[in-house]
């Protein structure tokens, strides 16, 4: 038989994949000896056969009844017992960290038997009845999929009824009316009355688990995340102990440092008689870890050394949930915990420091993604701002937005191009569509712990809680702090550092990290001042960047057609050039001379624009050198189709047919039949596979031959002023040997021409791009006339899938993303098993012929992590991305190397 189910003493924390994140945890906790409530998990593997059947494994029921029966000897109590009940949770627990993605049921075993037995034996009528309450409006939301408004607004009318201001004031009497009108609710919206059967109750809650891995919050954080949709969940089956038992009770969640900064010290939030659940929903304003010290001292100094055994066992911020009964502290989960980016900089160099870790295990806990988010500008603490609120500050940034209060404006307002702030009174998982699409989020309650709170810290979003002082009136879409309202649409700003709250747009400025970056660390210092704690966090990026750098075999090249974007990429690391794509020098005013080449009737008058167009095509190359001094510069000679020289076809032919209805003449009409003439002659359907690349070079003779003079030149130009230009002269669009190979003799003649009469040699690199099938898949013949190849992916991708970049991602991605094609954009990240199979075929087939072939990547997707990480798999020499995304590919570079053999570009934060 399968074993499906095992109990935690079974586990440990390397199950992952089999038990899940939580179960291997939580038997890991075990294994130490952690106070852990007894319990068991089932398997993945149940839920991947429930996925795949609809239907919950036989065995797994028998081997629940076991270990359920060790449970019950654990503890001493029975499920259904009418003396003394023991009650269950039952949770999910996925390999990779979904908080609040999936489903929970809480007090499993309550009926209306066991409800009275559970007053007896806890002494607490009141906690008894209203134990049962939520377990109804739980099962009901997750197991019935019962609206769950149903029961809030019944729970809010009774509270109004009786003029609670919260749930802990209603009392036995409003609570036992609670649960009647909770039961007739399940019957009236499942047609069956709510089951007494605490069996029945417990294989209902594990079924809605299993199927919660597949609702559609759930689906839209794992592409997010992007979390494998096959991984499955596990179910952990747990004794339930209590935190609502009145006084010396409660619950808590705390981390081992601070999530937000980084620091060490005492984090988190406790609520006193209160369940978990509550504290995460953000329900009710938390009182600070610290608190718990002056309530239970005893509780709060065991929980402290079980904080401290938990980091060193793991070597990492811990996030802990626990529940305190009656004095009792009993440990519920831990994992290593979500952080904001500038945590996981701080913490891994704090690490470090305490000889917990290494710095290449320093460098693996920190991801390009983090380094991204702390590039990003922030409020400048000089500018006039108009504070209306001052919250908890849970995931640093600064974001400014209109005000949205649920999930369909926020995606219709950024569909429309505004950048919004989600305000809720607190989030729910359902909120999830909505805060993927926002800057920020705010909300009037909870803790830095809430739901909000820890999925903001994940997604790296901008995030103010538990700011009291805003009254969030959804249903009149409307905000007030005092005697001042704001509107839906109001456009407010927040600083998740500070928690401050301000209304209207407030100024930017770099952060600091931006400045260490492009200006050093000096510069960078200068701007932080005194803050401590901002410089710790650019010390660390520091010393984590530097080591990347010293451990990385890629290089990292920039993409850059200027001098100005040159001169910003170097300064931000960048050691070359890996694409100036010089058809950007053609446009603006230059745009006639090219005009001028498509209409030439003859070569002279070709020739004659040519002649123009070599000084000011000499004059980028020196500035773009001068700045590369000593740095390989690969310049792609012009690429795109000649009708994005040419004014649009649709206007032109408007215009002369108007001049025409109006019987106009004179040289500029002419000129207008004239170039409209051209620009149907070079009309094609779909461009990005017509006239364009190499195609240019041998259907416009003396083209590339321009290019190539002008480059020849500079380079003469600038080692008679000592300086040492490196260029690389890239064919585009090659598919062929021989298209290369005529190109390459015309250059090879015009450098030896060029040469000669500066009485120096000019032996130049000449490569090209692979950016189709068919150069990667004849590779080996293409080498014979290529010094280097540069994998243009971009446009590798759109031929590979036949996908036309412009088109397809407005008109059909969100389909495919939302059927499960794709996960993730391929112009975002490299498709490996399609793409990425090409780009290894033409690394390998061309060194087949030429073993030290020098290969690099232009494409975008060289700033991309998880394809960096490929890239370096695959031994290329070198990635090439857009000046701003520089220092991220150092650093994922530098991660490759540490990383190499292990699975993926991902972090433990």
């Amino acid at each position: 038989m399968t074993q499906y189910v095992y109990m935690f003493s079974e586990g440990n924390r390397d199950q992952k994949d089999l038990l899940g994140g939580k179960g291997a945890n939580l038997a890991e906790m075990v294994n130490m000896g952690l106070p852990v409530p007894p319990g068991f998990t089932i398997s993945t593997d149940a839920c991947r056969e429930y996925l795949k059947t609809g239907e919950v494994p036989a065995q797994v029921r028998v081997q629940v009844t076991r270990c359920l029966r060790g449970v019950e000897d654990q503890i001493g109590r029975r499920v259904g017992s009418k003396d003394e009940p023991l009650l269950l949770s039952v949770r999910s627990g996925a390999k990779f960290s979904m908080p609040g993605m999936m489903e929970t049921v809480l007090n499993v075993g309550l009926n209306d038997q066991t409800v009275q037995a559970l007053t007896r034996f806890s002494g607490d009528e009141r906690f008894a009845w209203d134990s049962y309450r939520r377990l109804i409006q739980m099962f009901g939301k997750t197991v019935l999929d019962i609206d769950s408004d149903l029961f809030s607004d019944a729970l809010d009318a009774r509270k109004e009824l009786v003029g609670a201001q919260s749930d802990i004031d209603l009392g036995v009497l409003d609570l036992q009316r609670i649960v009647e009108e909770y039961k007739q609710i399940v019957e009236r919206e499942s047609g069956a009355p709510f089951p007494q059967d605490p069996r029945e109750q417990l294989d209902q809650a594990i079924e809605a688990v299993f199927k919660s891995w597949n609702t559609e919050r759930a689906r839209i954080y794992r592409r997010r995340e992007r979390i494998p949709d096959d991984l499955g969940t596990a179910v952990n089956v747990q004794a339930m102990v209590f935190g609502n038992l009145g006084e010396g009770s409660g619950t808590g969640v705390c981390f081992t440092r601070d999530p937000a900064s980084g620091h060490s010290g005492v984090y988190g939030d406790y609520l006193p008689n209160a369940q978990g659940e509550d504290v995460v929903a953000g329900i009710r304003n938390t009182l600070a870890l610290a608190d718990l010290e002056r309530l239970d001292p005893t509780s709060y100094r065991q929980l402290r050394q079980a904080m401290r055994r938990l980091e060193t066992h793991y070597r990492d911020l811990c996030d802990i949930e626990f529940t305190i009964e009656r004095g009792h502290l009993w440990m519920l989960q831990t994992r290593v915990g979500k952080r904001t980016a500038a945590a996981a900089f701080r913490v891994a160099t704090q690490l470090v420091d305490e000889q917990l870790i290494t710095m290449d295990e320093a460098l693996e806990r920190v991801t390009g993604d983090q380094l991204n988010q702390l590039l990003f500008p922030q409020f400048d603490k000089d500018a006039e701002r108009d504070l209306l609120a001052v919250g908890m500050g849970a995931s640093p940034g600064a974001a400014v937005g209109e005000v949205v209060f649920d999930n369909a404006t926020a995606i219709a307002r950024t569909e429309a191009g505004a950048d919004v702030i989600l305000v809720r009174r607190e989030t729910s998982p359902e909120d999830l569509p909505g805060m993927v699409v926002a800057a920020g989020v705010l909300t009037a309650r909870g803790g830095k712990t809430s739901h909000a709170a820890v999925v903001a810290r994940g997604m790296g979003m901008c995030a103010v809680v538990g700011a009291d002082e805003l009254a969030v009136d959804v249903p009149k879409q409307e905000i007030r702090v005092g005697e001042r309202v704001i509107n839906a649409g109001d456009v407010i700003a927040i600083d998740g550092k500070t928690g401050e709250v301000f209304l209207g747009d407030v100024s930017v400025v770099d952060s600091p990290v931006m400045t260490y970056i492009a200006e050093g660390m000096d510069a960078a210092m200068e701007q932080v001042g005194q803050d401590e704690e901002v410089r710790e966090l650019v010390e660390a990026v520091d010393r984590l960047l530097t080591h990347a750098d010293n451990r990385r075999r890629l290089r990292v090249r920039t993409n850059a057609d200027t001098g100005e974007d040159a001169q910003r990429a170097r300064a931000r690391g960048a050691e070359g050039i890996g694409l100036c794509r010089t058809e950007h020098q053609f446009l603006g005013e230059r745009r006639v001379f090219i005009e001028r080449v498509i209409l030439a009737k003859d070569d002279a008058d070709r020739q004659a624009a040519f002649d123009e167009l070599l000084p000011l095509q000499r004059a980028d190359f020196v500035e773009l050198l001068t700045v590369m001094d000593g740095l390989p510069t690969t310049i792609r000679l012009i690429d795109p189709p000649l009708h994005e020289f040419l004014p649009n076809i649709t206007d032109l032919s408007v215009k002369v047919a108007l001049a025409e209805e109006r019987g106009e003449s004179g040289p500029e009409v002419d000129r207008d039949r004239e170039v409209l003439e051209a620009v149907r002659a070079t009309h094609e359907q779909n461009p990005m596979l017509g006239l364009r690349g190499v195609r240019l070079g041998l259907k416009f003779p003396g083209l590339f031959a321009l290019q190539i003079r002008a480059i020849a030149e500079a380079v003469v130009e600038l080692r008679g002023k000592g300086l040492d230009p490196q260029p690389e002269i890239m064919v585009p669009l090659v598919g062929s040997v021989r298209e290369l190979e005529l190109v390459r003799e015309e250059a090879e003649a015009i450098l030896a021409e060029v040469g000669k009469d500066a009485g120096v040699t000019l032996d130049l690199p000449i490569g090209c791009m692979i950016e189709l099938p068919r150069a990667a898949m004849t590779a080996h013949r293409i080498v014979r006339s290529a010094d280097f190849f540069s994998f243009g992916t971009n446009d590798l991708t759109q031929t590979t899938w036949g996908f036309s970049r412009d088109d397809v991602e407005t008109e059909f991605f969100t389909d495919y993303y939302n059927n499960g094609v794709l996960t993730i954009s391929p112009f975002e990240t490299l498709d490996q098993f399609g793409v990425g199979s090409l780009v290894d075929a033409g690394v390998q087939r061309g060194r087949s012929v030429k073993p030290e072939l020098k290969t690099g990547v232009c494409g975008e997707h060289g700033g991309d992590p998880e394809s960096i990480h490929f890239f370096h798999d695959h031994a290329l020499d070198y990635v090439s991305c857009s000046p701003f995304r520089v220092p991220v590919a150092r650093l994922e570079a530098g991660r490759a190397a540490v990383m190499e053999g292990k699975s993926g570009p991902g972090a433990s934060a």
